[in-house]
């Protein structure tokens, strides 16, 4: 399996996997993903920042992330978000699988951060085993308020 850039022509393939995520919050009482984000636009922009990432396995995609790099003190950070994987591979250790290869691209980084939603118990338990530690709440830009992890490396 590789972590490789996010190209146009897999962009239908990142969107169907990011519905099956949206419909998986939806059924479970998780009000996240269900406003329209993300959507086509939101993934061809990060593609133009390349910053969309996509987990292969033998032409098969199999799930997809965003990565962004931040700066505080001088100190540079890997953000991870949006990370989602097809219902068909789900249980199998992918989202690790692609945290792992998120990591090994920026060595000499100090941490990993993520958010989740307050309802995503799966995320944030996921988050927990993967070593992560929870460091409070955050408010995005359009003022919801997520739960923000850390992990460092």
């Amino acid at each position: 399996m590789i972590l490789r850039p996010t190209k146009i022509e897999d962009i239908s393939r990142v969107i169907d996997i990011i519905n099956q995520a949206k419909t998986y919050f939806k059924n479970n009482d998780i009000d996240q993903w269900q406003d329209g984000y993300p959507n086509e636009e939101t993934i061809e922009k990060d593609i133009e920042n390349n910053e969309a990432y996509v987990l292969e396995e033998d032409g098969v995609i199999l799930g997809t992330c965003m990565v962004t790099i931040q700066w505080i003190l001088n100190c540079p950070y890997i953000c991870v978000h949006r990370i989602a994987v097809d219902n068909e591979y789900k249980g199998k250790g992918l989202a690790s699988t692609i945290l792992d290869q998120v990591v090994a691209m920026y060595p000499d980084y100090h941490s990993v951060r993520m958010d989740t939603h307050h309802d995503n118990l799966s995320m944030q338990s996921f988050l927990t085993k993967y070593g992560f530690k929870y460091c409070g709440e955050i408010t995005l830009k359009s003022g919801a308020l997520r739960r923000a992890y850390e992990k460092r490396i």
